[in-house]
């Protein structure tokens, strides 16, 4: 009992250091302001790959809300009951699934990368729109397209699957992210300038 009660006062310990999401996550300014740490992880993101904050952020935004430690759903048993087994292996705030989390990490060679920590969440979200450019043609700063071939995959998006029927809901996913990308560099244009001090920026590369 002694060693149930010690595994279960760690579980809930290690739950209360999870980052909260910001309170106001409709507002960049606010999220910034909140948490500066943000700030400084999208501007090196973005100064080091090219993709903009505020399409890193609205891409975290959709895929997991801001929450550190966001699963998808388990599949369903006999359709009622939750299974054993998630719907998918993406994890943590950019919902990335393990193949491409690991190729992230084999590309930059930051091999340390957790997807629960968000400055590792953003740079991968900004690298991989870099390879979206790469590979598919996608402008860095067209949140709509970048978030189709950041969900779909850069095959998929080539080949335009999420014009099926059933994956419809997918563009208007992207067109929530573009809205909102566009929303947060609206704000951030009147209030970005007192996040600059001081940050020392990794070269584009």
């Amino acid at each position: 009992m002694k060693t149930l009660f010690a595994c279960l006062t760690l579980v809930f310990a290690l739950a209360a250091c999870a980052t909260p999401p910001p309170d106001n996550p409709d507002n960049a300014c606010k999220i910034f302001e909140e948490k500066r740490s943000w700030y400084k992880a999208t501007k090196r993101a973005e100064k080091k790959w090219g993709t903009p904050k505020e399409i890193q952020l609205a891409i975290i935004y959709q895929e997991s809300a801001f929450e550190a430690k966001a699963k998808p759903e388990r599949r369903r048993f006999l359709f009622v009951f939750p299974g054993l087994r998630r719907k998918s292996s993406s994890y943590g705030y950019s919902q990335a699934i393990d193949g491409t989390w690991d190729w992230y990490k084999k590309e930059t060679g930051n091999r340390g990368a957790d997807r629960d920590n968000f400055a590792d969440a953003a740079d991968f979200v900004a690298w991989y729109g870099r390879q979206s450019k790469r590979i598919a043609g996608v402008a860095l700063n067209d949140g709509y397209n970048q978030y189709l071939a950041y969900h779909e995959g850069h095959q998929n998006y080539k080949e335009k699957s999420y014009r099926k029927r059933k994956r419809r809901w997918v563009m208007e996913a992207a067109r929530n992210v573009d809205a909102r990308a566009a929303r947060y560099r609206r704000q951030l244009a009147g209030c970005e300038k007192k996040f600059n001090r001081g940050i020392p920026l990794v070269p584009f590369i």
